[in-house]
């Protein structure tokens, strides 16, 4: 269920992918001491699936030709976004790429964003797979933190959560910003 809601987050982020990772976390350092195979499992299952998201939104995109171009240059803001990640992934530094999985939306324009300007998998997929990783681990730490510190209750799904919105507006606020210019 994580894995199918990480996957298919990129297209309908209707609850964030990241409330369940949490709530299975919180889960899981509920039990006993072999708590750690499990989180470690769901990490892995949690990056494995926001990687294999990615790539499905930016194939698909890639595919998308002319009709999704169009689209995108309907709306200024997802023509500067696509040029800031075209302007990043060239640089080297797809650190945008990371940014962008914690801010809401951010992971499906990023995704699809570089399918469709046709960049290469391989400047993409790296950076993908490090966001991934990323996300998973700070999301499965939040709720296995807040377990272990406030009990496994709602409260300590809610205080984690909170601190996932919180990265996530951190994010969106930084990716809002214009690039300084030297």
């Amino acid at each position: 269920m994580v894995a199918l809601s990480v996957l298919l987050d990129v297209f309908l982020p209707v609850l964030p992918s990241g409330v369940l990772v949490i709530t299975a976390a919180t889960a899981a350092a509920a039990g006993t001491a072999a708590d750690v195979p499990d989180i470690l499992a769901l990490t892995l299952c949690a990056a494995t699936a926001s990687v294999l998201g990615d790539l499905v939104a930016y194939r698909l995109a890639w595919r998308g030709g002319a009709r999704l171009d169009r689209a995108i240059s309907r709306s200024r803001r997802l023509t500067t976004a696509q040029e800031r990640l075209g302007t990043a992934l060239a640089r080297g530094g797809g650190a945008l790429v990371v940014l962008a999985r914690f801010a809401p939306a951010g992971r499906s324009l990023v995704s699809l964003g570089a399918g469709a300007a046709h960049h290469r998998a391989r400047d993409f997929l790296p950076w993908s797979a490090l966001a991934g990783l990323t996300w998973a681990t700070y999301s499965v730490a939040l709720g296995y933190f807040g377990a272990h510190l406030l009990g496994a209750s709602w409260l300590a799904t809610a205080v984690s959560v909170g601190a996932l919105f919180g990265a996530g507006a951190g994010a969106a606020y930084l990716m809002r910003r214009e690039p300084r210019t030297s």
